[in-house]
């Protein structure tokens, strides 16, 4: 896992808050909204595969 994930997710929530917050003073909040859970979506993709590789390593280590 890792320091690489938690910056990854960093990166990714500053450029939503940036979109997000341009995106509201133009006033498209609509699109605003929808990169706000694409954001979203993405960063659970991303902690998913980490929690499935997680329960597969405990699963591996408790098999006899």
């Amino acid at each position: 896992m890792g320091v690489d994930l938690i910056f990854r997710i960093a990166a990714i929530g500053i450029l939503v808050a940036i979109l997000n917050s341009l995106l509201e003073q133009t006033g498209r909040k609509e699109v605003a909204l929808m990169t706000t859970v694409i954001g979203l979506v993405i960063i659970l993709l991303m902690v998913s595969k980490e929690i499935v590789n997680l329960f597969n390593t405990v699963k591996s280590l408790f098999q006899f």
